[in-house]
């Protein structure tokens, strides 16, 4: 039972006889009259457990964006029901409105219908409905809760994709796709043709040469079909948000952009989430059921409280291939002491592999090295030079190990991560 407003009113209108005629019966019987009025009125209330509900909405959608979730009421009791329903939605969800006024005749059925803008990944639940019915007076309101569970799935915003035509217009240039030629060695054979002044004597062919009486050179472009694992750091560090975003949000972007670009390039890609255990894979997908894939699997995935195990990201990565690949790190490398784990297994990754190592970094941080007006703000300067300072050093202990290094703010590291990419096809290097 809920108690309405106008009940309040009614029962306060009682104290007015006491205080013009000083007599305290006058308030014991309109005490009972609004009782007896207001248990009139709730028994002529609809139930709410009459009403069967339904609903109905989209599986998935993306971060940030809006669809609509459809709640259906019949009404199989012999009253009207007439009063509010709230969808309980988790607030994550961004349900609006999140009551709405209804009135169910008997043997008729409505609709609600609630907007929902998801401002977290992963799974949005809706578990009840409550359901307040009022009688004719609208002064007591009968109650339920009604379990009506619902789930949609908020994947990750890809935002990123906006630079991916502009890349693949690169890679396109860079194999021989369009008119724009670009001079680099490849891996894998492409054609003959006669020697010019500046070609590499190494890429002479003798023998095409002997049949020719003239100088002929192998010509490269850079391999495809190759394997590129991506692996996501899901452990405590990724939980941190950098420009009101989660560092595991800006390493999916990433992922994504990458996964779109290489997958075009004819090459194959390989996820792997992963902390102390595996939380997420994507194996064996390709085109674009493998940005579906991927999507899915990094839309429940969040940070664990967690130290990121170093040590077993060399077999998971023998586990995915035996041969030669690109293999992209996630992570975070602001502080030295945290990257240790990191810096003691690399080189057993660039004995074999191209490693390329991909960190966030705080916009912040640049922005407050260069204030120093007050005080405050020149101990403030002086905490982001360190904080830069163990950056560079890390990043420069990573290159001496082998690998490369990419960093970036989060709306700047995916694209700067697919100009590596281009970089190291265009070299050669995968």
């Amino acid at each position: 039972m809920a108690l309405s407003g106008w009940f309040v009113l009614l029962v306060a209108l009682g104290i007015l006889p006491v205080v013009v005629l000083g007599d305290p019966g006058w308030l014991l019987a309109w005490l009972l009259f609004a009782a007896v009025v207001g248990a009139v009125d709730l028994i002529l209330a609809g139930s709410p457990r009459q009403l069967v509900l339904e609903r109905e909405l989209p599986q998935r959608v993306r971060l940030g964006e809006t669809v609509p979730s459809t709640l259906f009421l019949a009404n199989t009791g012999r009253r009207r029901v007439h009063g509010i329903v709230r969808d309980g939605w988790q607030p994550s969800a961004g349900a609006s409105p999140s009551r709405a006024r209804v009135s169910v005749p008997s043997g008729e059925r409505r609709s609600i219908i609630t907007s929902l803008t998801p401002f977290r990944r992963g799974e949005r639940l809706a578990a009840q409905v409550t359901v307040r019915s009022f009688g004719p007076l609208g002064l007591l309101a009968r109650q339920a809760s009604i379990q009506v569970p619902g789930a949609i799935r908020v994947l990750p915003p890809f935002n990123s994709r906006k630079h991916l035509p502009s890349r693949l217009a690169r890679l396109r240039e860079l194999d021989g796709r369009t008119s724009v030629m670009i001079r680099g060695q490849g891996t894998e054979f492409d054609s003959l043709r006669e020697y010019v002044r500046g070609d590499d004597v190494r890429s002479i062919d003798w023998r095409a040469t002997a049949r020719r009486s003239d100088l002929v050179v192998r010509t490269w472009r850079p391999e495809r079909d190759r394997r590129v694992v991506i692996i996501v750091d899901s452990a405590r560090t990724s939980a941190a948000r950098i420009a009101n975003e989660p560092r595991i949000d800006t390493a999916f972007e990433s992922s994504l952009l990458l996964a779109a670009l290489a997958t075009r390039a004819g090459d194959r890609i390989d996820l792997l989430i992963y902390d102390r255990r595996v939380r997420g894979r994507v194996q064996g997908a390709t085109g674009a059921d493998l940005l579906s894939r991927m999507v899915d699997v990094m839309a429940p995935v969040d940070p664990e409280l967690i130290e990121m195990d170093w040590s077993a990201v060399p077999s998971l990565v023998r586990s995915v291939t035996s041969h030669r690949a690109l293999v992209v790190l996630m992570t975070s490398i602001d502080a030295p002491g945290a990257s240790r784990g990191l810096l003691g297994m690399l080189p057993q990754l660039t004995r074999k592999h191209t490693v390329v190592v991909s960190s966030v970094t705080d916009p912040t941080i640049l922005e407050a090295s260069l204030q120093r007006g007050n005080r405050d703000e020149v101990y403030r300067a002086a905490a982001a030079e360190r904080a830069m300072l163990d950056t560079t050093r890390v990043s420069a202990a990573i290159r001496q190990l082998g690998a490369e290094v990419v960093t970036g703010a989060p709306a700047d590291l995916p694209p700067a991560l697919a100009d590596r990419y281009i970089a190291l096809k265009a070299a050669g290097r995968l």
